[in-house]
């Protein structure tokens, strides 16, 4: 697991633990992180389940209902079964610009 803090974003990347693994990690290391937007990154895993991306709902529902952005980048999931609650795109750019824009809208009072 790589931890890089950019700003108020801190971006996770996974490169060989299994997702469960990760998500025991960020829940315990939450604390720390719980004032950041967060970027999941998940693209150097070779396979990803829907259940697995779904691993993360419990922490995004949080951090979200916290008024923080959480996103997962993956490029290896059918977006279209992916659950309305969490956000997922398929690079690193994207879940920026998500950001970019969840904190606007934070700003203008949405």
């Amino acid at each position: 697991m790589i931890i890089d803090k950019r700003g108020n974003i801190t971006i996770i990347t996974q490169e060989k633990f299994t997702v469960v693994e990760l998500v025991k990690k960020l829940e315990a290391l939450y604390p720390k992180y719980k004032n950041d937007n967060i970027i999941v990154v998940l693209t150097a895993l070779e396979k990803i389940a829907i259940t697995d991306v779904t691993e993360f709902l419990q922490i995004s529902n949080i951090h979200r209902g916290k008024k923080h952005s959480f996103v997962i980048v993956s490029d290896k999931v059918d977006l279209d079964e992916i659950p309305e609650e969490l956000i997922v795109v398929p690079t690193q750019q994207e879940a920026l610009d998500i950001i970019e824009m969840e904190e606007m809208e934070r700003d203008l009072g949405f």
